[in-house]
């Protein structure tokens, strides 16, 4: 299939801010309902990327949302994607039609999620979970006594209650205490107030002064003292090192074999993978799947343009560009308290130079932006190569944080 579409990508957190899912749907005017045959599109498209015939499903315990019209639930598609996976969003009003409460019923069956938009909770909330998994819950911070009414029926059911639009972290709390099991808005991109202030702990600042070492060419046995003083961090490296298969066959057990085998700049993106995760301020785990997912995406679009060495750094900057929010400090005390390279600098403070452009178009790629397509034809990009690339950062990412 030719696609003129992009993909956007909205994370579900649970009430723990982690992240249990996406709804996967194609950029699109809010006024012009995407057709069957571009739903249909999105289905395969997605199950050719994320089902791998020899690993299985790639993106590992999340499961994906996509919206689907009737028409469209016996498509072949559907049957390559895991059905405990896999959740399709219907409008209520559309199970009137006998036919459509059979395939539904059909697809419940066969394992597969089913959500229900606009309903009437009231009317439906007995019969639900016989028809659907999930409901959709339009929370507004209006009437809380009614919503808390309605909310408290449907948690005696089976049937799980997503809401939307939960844009800021109070509604995001508001709606926990009131029982929904998942939330959809923009806070992948907005850090838990609270977290700020914190500054680096003691597992950063080792990991800062490494990667300041490494940018510095400081040698090995250098690299291997600074590692022996923390423990962690040296079985952290073992651990991904022989996991990572560098080892060819063997086990490595020496810090200096690891360091080697691995080289420098694989050891920098490493290591700055691990100063976001090294943050003790209590930031959401939302926020480190986001700039996993956005390093890895932008350096992905950039390789074939720069090659995979620099691709490394593109990687970092994508990482970079939300570390003050990782961290809960500014930027420019991030910027300070490492030494970057010019072109990775330009690329944060300005989205310029060299690889600035993907880490736009990768930041673009997170919201429903209309900024995807002219910075996609502006780097010679196909839809099809971003969506591509997509999906693949998105399965990397979930093997890296579950491994």
């Amino acid at each position: 299939m030719h696609q003129t579409h992009f993909l956007v990508r909205e994370p579900l957190l649970d009430p723990k801010q982690r992240v249990v899912g996406y709804e996967l749907s194609w950029q699109h005017d809010a006024a012009v309902p995407p057709t069957q045959a571009e739903l249909e599109d999105l289905v395969g498209f997605v199950a050719a990327q994320v089902c791998h015939p020899d690993h299985g499903w790639l993106l590992r315990d999340k499961t994906l949302f996509l919206a689907a019209v009737p028409a469209m639930l016996s498509t072949d598609a559907l049957h390559n994607l895991p059905p405990q996976h896999t959740v399709l969003s219907l409008k209520t009003a559309e199970l009137a039609n006998a036919d459509t409460m059979a395939a539904v019923q059909a697809l419940r069956a066969g394992g597969v999620g089913i959500l229900l938009r606009e309903a009437d909770l009231a009317r439906v909330g007995s019969r639900l979970g016989t028809v659907c998994s999930y409901v959709e819950v339009r929370f507004s911070g209006a009437d809380v006594g009614a919503q808390a009414r309605t909310y408290a029926a449907l948690k005696q059911s089976t049937v799980r209650m997503v809401g939307r639009p939960v844009t800021t972290w109070a509604d995001f709390d508001a709606c926990a205490a009131l029982g929904l099991d998942a939330f959809v808005g923009k806070l992948h991109l907005t850090p838990r107030p609270g977290t700020d202030g914190k500054g680096m702990n003691p597992a950063q600042t080792v990991i800062l002064q490494l990667m300041q070492m490494v940018n510095a060419n400081a040698d090995v046995a250098q690299l291997e003292n600074v590692l022996k003083r923390d423990a962690a961090l040296s079985y952290k490296l073992l651990r991904y090192i022989n996991s990572a298969g560098f080892g060819a066959g063997r086990e490595i057990q020496s810090l200096k074999q690891a360091i080697t085998l691995l080289g420098y700049q694989p050891l920098y993106r490493w290591l700055t993978l691990l100063l976001a995760t090294a943050s003790s301020s209590g930031y959401s785990p939302v926020l480190l799947e986001t700039a996993v997912v956005r390093g890895r995406l932008a350096e992905l679009l950039g390789v074939g343009a720069v090659g995979k060495a620099e691709a490394e750094n593109i990687f970092v900057a994508g990482m970079f560009s939300l570390l003050d929010r990782l961290l809960g400090i500014p930027m420019k005390e991030v910027l300070d308290a490492i030494q970057l390279s010019d072109e990775v600098m330009r690329a944060l403070l300005t989205r310029g130079g060299k690889y600035g452009p993907y880490l736009a178009l990768a930041e673009a790629c997170e919201l429903n932006s209309n900024l995807v397509s002219s910075l996609a034809a502006s780097l010679h990009i196909s839809p099809a190569d971003v969506n591509k690339a997509h999906l693949s950062a998105l399965a990397w990412t979930q093997s890296l944080t579950s491994a």
